[in-house]
């Protein structure tokens, strides 16, 4: 089944619910700091966990004890669907627990 692409009005409201995320030329953007490189690194393995179960990958980097991540979906044209929101949402909900800030 094709993803559709949001709606301004639907991408507005989602992102509402997302403290410290941002849409970024039409891509859904984050950046995480860490205590420690470490840290961050375990951050990155566990985002790379949910992005497998979620069958969607972000692009995501890894700085010294930062962690960044820009996503849309390709299948979409690019566009940001549920898909995008939903991989931020999990990633949200796992930053707490590596002390991410």
């Amino acid at each position: 089944m094709p993803v559709e692409p949001l709606s301004q009005k639907e991408i507005e409201d989602r992102l509402a619910e997302l403290p410290g995320w941002s849409v970024d030329d039409v891509r859904l953007t984050r950046s995480y700091r860490l205590g420690t490189h470490f840290a961050a690194t375990a951050m990155v393995v566990h985002i790379a966990q949910v992005q497998e179960e979620l069958d969607h990958h972000s692009d995501l980097t890894l700085g010294y004890n930062t962690v960044a991540l820009s996503v849309h979906t390709h299948s979409a044209g690019g566009a940001l669907t549920e898909k995008d929101f939903e991989l931020a949402q999990r990633v949200q909900a796992l930053a707490a627990g590596h002390g991410a800030q």
